[in-house]
C-alpha cells in the first residue's frame, strides 16, 4: 500500500456513475432478461479504461475499476456465488417481508414519502438471492474478467495505486438472505470461507482488497434496529472475525476495510456513534480504514478518533468531501479535515478520501456526475495545500 510519503495522497470509496448504456445491460443481467454478452463485455472494458483513466485526469491517485460491471456493492455476488437462488423479498425488508425503513426515517413519517419513492434509500432496488443449498464460489469468470480489465485500464492510465472493491461477510446476509443455514453465525462462516477465494485472487493480481463493511455501522439502524447495543456490538465482532479469517493469506499492508453509515441523504439521528464501534473496527486486519467524516452526522467524530486508541499500523482514510450532496466543497475545507487527522496519527498516515461511494446502486444517482469529478479535483487541490502546510 502507497503511504502519503511526501505529500497526502487521495482517494475514493469505489462506485463511481455508469454510463447509460452500461446500466441498460446491466439491469437487463440481473433482471435474467435477454441480452448480448459480448456487447456487455465489451461496454465493461471500455467503461473501466475510461473510468481509471478520468479518476487519475481529476487528481485521483488511488483508482478502482468504479464498480463497472456491478450493479450494486453486494448483489453482484448473484452472478457469482453458487447455491443461490432467486428471492421473493425486498431488500432490507422485515420479518413480513416488506420493506424495513431506516430507523431515522421511521421518526418522520412523511419523509420517505417526500423522498419520491423507496429507490431512494439504499438497498430497495432489488429483489434479493437467497441461500437455497451450501455457498460456494461456483463462477470465477466475472471476478477474472475484472481483475484483466483493471490491469488494462492502470497500464494505461498510470495511477500511483490502485484497488478492487469486494463485499464482506458480514455485510452479505443483509442483501443475500440465508434459506440454507440453521443460523446467522454459520452462515456468515460459510460466506467467509466463500469469499475468501475473491479476497485472494484479487491480492494475487497485484490490487489493494478493499473490503466494504456497513454492517459494522449501518445495518444497527436498519437489520438490527430493534436489537440492543450490547447485542449489536456482538454481531460486529463476529464479522471482524470472519473478515480476518477470510484474509488471512494476505497482508495487512494490502488490505482497506470501508465503514459507513448508509449512503443516503436522511436524518442519520439512529447511527451508532464512532465510539462505541472503533475498538471492534480496530481489530480487523485490513491496514487501512476509510469512514465518514464529511456529512454533518459524523464530521465531528475526529475528536472520537482522537481519543481512540489506533495502532501504529493503521492508516486512516477520513472521507473529507461528503457524497450524498451536490455541493462542492472548498478546498480550504477539504484541507482542514485532512490535517485534523494528520494530527491525531500523523501525516503519512493519512489519505483523503470520500464518505462512500458515488453510485452505490447503479442508476441512484445523488451527485450528478460532472459534480462529481469537481468534487474530486476540490479533493486533489484540497490535499495538495494540506501537503503544503504539513510538509512544510
Amino acid at each position: 500500500m502507497k503511504n502519503s510519503t511526501d505529500r497526502i495522497l487521495t482517494t475514493h470509496v469505489g462506485s463511481l456513475p455508469r454510463p447509460e448504456n452500461l446500466l441498460d445491460l446491466l439491469e437487463k443481467q440481473d433482471k435474467g432478461e435477454s441480452y448480448n454478452s459480448d456487447d456487455l463485455r465489451a461496454e465493461v472494458v471500455k467503461a473501466v479504461n475510461e473510468i481509471v483513466a478520468t479518476q487519475v485526469e481529476n487528481g485521483i491517485d488511488i483508482v478502482s475499476d468504479g464498480e463497472m460491471s456491478k450493479l450494486s456493492y453486494t448483489v453482484y455476488v448473484k452472478h457469482r456465488l453458487g447455491g443461490l437462488a432467486e428471492g421473493t423479498e425486498e431488500l432490507g425488508a422485515g420479518k413480513d417481508g416488506k420493506a424495513l425503513a431506516p430507523k431515522d426515517f421511521q421518526d418522520h413519517p412523511g419523509f420517505m414519502e417526500w423522498r419520491v419513492s423507496l429507490r431512494d434509500m439504499p438497498g430497495t432496488r432489488f429483489t434479493p438471492p437467497r441461500a437455497v443449498e451450501p455457498v460456494s464460489y461456483g463462477n470465477t469468470e466475472p471476478l477474472e474478467d475484472d481483475l484483466a480489465n483493471m490491469k488494462q485500464a492502470v497500464t494505461a492510465a498510470e495511477p500511483v495505486d490502485a484497488f478492487i472493491n469486494t463485499a464482506s461477510p458480514g455485510v452479505l446476509p443483509s442483501f443475500v438472505r440465508n434459506g440454507y443455514y440453521p443460523d446467522d453465525d454459520s452462515y456468515v462462516a460459510a460466506l467467509a470461507d466463500t469469499m475468501k477465494t475473491e479476497y485472494d485472487a484479487i491480492h494475487q493480481a497485484g490490487f489493494l482488497v478493499q473490503i466494504d463493511c456497513p454492517d459494522l455501522a449501518m445495518t444497527r439502524h436498519l437489520a438490527h434496529q430493534d436489537k440492543s447495543d450490547a447485542d449489536f456490538l456482538k454481531i460486529a465482532q463476529r464479522n471482524v472475525e470472519a473478515i480476518n479469517h477470510a484474509t488471512r493469506d494476505i497482508p495487512a499492508e494490502s488490505m482497506r476495510m470501508h465503514i459507513c453509515w448508509g449512503n443516503y441523504p436522511g436524518p442519520h439521528t439512529h447511527d451508532v456513534p464512532v465510539s462505541k464501534i472503533v475498538d471492534i473496527v480496530m481489530q480487523g486486519r485490513p491496514q487501512a480504514l476509510l469512514f465518514e467524516g464529511a456529512n454533518p452526522r459524523h464530521e465531528h467524530e475526529w475528536e472520537d478518533w482522537a481519543a481512540a486508541k489506533i495502532p501504529d499500523d493503521k492508516i486512516l482514510v477520513p472521507g473529507v468531501i461528503d457524497s450524498t450532496n451536490n455541493f462542492v466543497e472548498h478546498p480550504r475545507l477539504i484541507a482542514h479535515r485532512i490535517k485534523r487527522y494528520a494530527d491525531i496519527v500523523g501525516r503519512e498516515r493519512v489519505i483523503a478520501g470520500t464518505d462512500c461511494g458515488f453510485s452505490t446502486v447503479a442508476g441512484m444517482i445523488r451527485v450528478y456526475p460532472s459534480v462529481v469529478w469537481n468534487k474530486f479535483r476540490c479533493l486533489a487541490e484540497g490535499a495538495a495545500i494540506a501537503s503544503k502546510e504539513l510538509w512544510r
